[in-house]
């Protein structure tokens, strides 16, 4: 139980502030107000930024369930998390996030932030490489290995 109550104080601050706050931050400096009406790209922008949201929930789940630890680097998952959305793609959180964002940016039909987005995306790339990876082989050694040859970092393996 104890594990539920720090993903959900964790993934609220970062998604708080990775994908709320400082998105409303570069609408708010641009002058991007919400739209007056609900046309084809507000619809569109919802859906992606909705399903981003669930994948990013499904993550958060599945960490908690399987993994039995959270998102944050500082408290990770105490096992390797190779099911759920973890099956498809090892980095399906980011994914989540970019598609959020995506969406968002969509929705206010905003080039600055999708610009932003694609700084995010950025970001957790080199996050993956030079933080996540490393931490993941020294930590889960050979069944790591196992799972990044088997699971493709962004994209599914066909």
């Amino acid at each position: 139980m104890f594990v539920l109550f720090r993903t959900v104080t964790y993934a609220t601050f970062f998604v708080g502030f990775l994908l709320v706050y400082l998105p409303s931050r570069v609408l708010l400096w641009s002058g991007i107000v919400r739209p007056a009406t609900m046309e084809a790209p507000q619809i569109a922008g919802m859906m992606v930024a909705s399903a981003g949201a669930l994948l990013a929930l499904w993550c958060v789940v599945t960490f908690v369930a399987i993994g039995k630890g959270t998102p944050a680097p500082f408290d990770p998952p105490r096992r390797l998390v190779v099911r759920g959305p973890y099956r498809f793609v090892r980095n399906p959180m980011y994914l989540g996030g970019a598609l959020t964002l995506a969406g968002a940016a969509l929705f206010y039909q905003s080039l600055l932030l999708l610009a932003y987005g694609s700084i995010f995306l950025f970001a957790a790339c080199l996050f993956v490489l030079f933080y996540e990876e490393p931490t993941l082989r020294r930590t889960f050694g050979a069944d790591y290995e196992a799972y990044r040859r088997r699971v493709g970092r962004w994209l599914p393996h066909g």
